[in-house]
């Protein structure tokens, strides 16, 4: 017997912490998806999830099945995704997220499907624009680094974000082993005046919330990065937009990436489905670039 399907469903439950949502994104009921986890389970001979009020919680059974199949699961979906590509001939697909995320991360994967007949139109725009245009229907496929509610939308975890501290080598002098004292006297550079990203961090360090201001806040990560690399202050980056800076030496960081706070990113649709095979393919194929 195959146990394919099954190990499908169990990383689709892993990746997005919930039986139920796990279903919905692979097109299955919930019985049936409790019952490929049931098989799994009586095959390996280990409880996999916790169940929670909310979602499910992995064991260190799933979390040891999870990497050992992850990898060869997502290989195979993004050989049978190109195959697929073959058969669909493309069409338009809107799309909504965060400016930052999309170009760093998405754009450029996109252009590359344009020679296959597919169109896109991308919106930016913070989390209210983003939920309006996808409850309005006027874009397809939104990313969003808000948890989506499970009853209302379809998605699926599409990247974890890891927060790194970072200033340029020309304030390391003033920063120094950073310190409550020493940031707070250094510039801070923000995404905005309520510090999202600056908070977890500082959480994290010194198991207090942040009591200090912006001296400058602009809603652009790109900005904020040059801004940093050019010494006018410190802020808070997720790892893959300071990677390129911290391994050349353009930015030191505060604290590692093993230790980082983390953020979630998900890809969210409309839950009562999606309108063409071309909004499906493109769907699946963001998801294969990040597994």
């Amino acid at each position: 017997m195959s146990h394919l399907t099954h190990l499908r469903t169990f990383l689709e439950v892993y990746r997005v912490r919930s039986i139920t949502q796990a279903a919905v994104n692979l097109g299955i009921t919930q019985p049936t998806a409790s019952l490929h986890i049931q098989a799994i389970e009586m095959f390996v001979g280990k409880p996999l999830f916790i169940r929670q009020p909310r979602g499910v919680a992995s064991t260190g059974a799933a979390d040891e099945l999870a990497r050992s199949v992850a990898t060869h699961l997502d290989s195979l979906e993004m050989k049978l995704a190109a195959y697929r590509l073959g058969q669909t001939e493309g069409g338009m697909v809107h799309i909504v997220g965060p400016s930052d995320f999309i170009h760093n991360r998405l754009a450029s994967a996109l252009a590359a499907l344009i020679p296959d007949g597919f169109n896109f139109r991308l919106n930016t725009g913070n989390k209210q624009l983003i939920y309006t245009l996808l409850d309005s229907g006027t874009i397809d496929l939104a990313i969003t680094a808000s948890m989506p509610d499970e009853h209302q939308y379809a998605f699926a975890h599409l990247l974890t974000e890891r927060m790194m501290l970072v200033f340029a080598p020309t304030l390391a002098r003033a920063v120094g082993k950073p310190t409550k004292e020493s940031l707070s006297q250094t510039p801070l550079i923000a995404y905005d005046e309520d510090l999202p990203l600056v908070r977890n961090i500082w959480l994290s360090l010194f198991q207090v919330s942040p009591d200090i201001k912006a001296a400058f806040t602009i809603p652009d990560l790109r900005i904020i990065k040059n801004m940093v690399i050019e010494g006018h202050g410190w802020s808070v980056l997720p790892d893959y937009h300071c990677q390129d800076a911290l391994s050349d030496g353009r930015l030191l960081a505060a604290n590692s990436v093993t230790d980082a706070p983390t953020n979630n990113l998900y890809l969210v649709w409309n839950k009562r489905g999606l309108k063409s095979q071309a909004i499906s393919y493109i769907r699946d194929y963001i998801l294969t670039l990040f597994r």
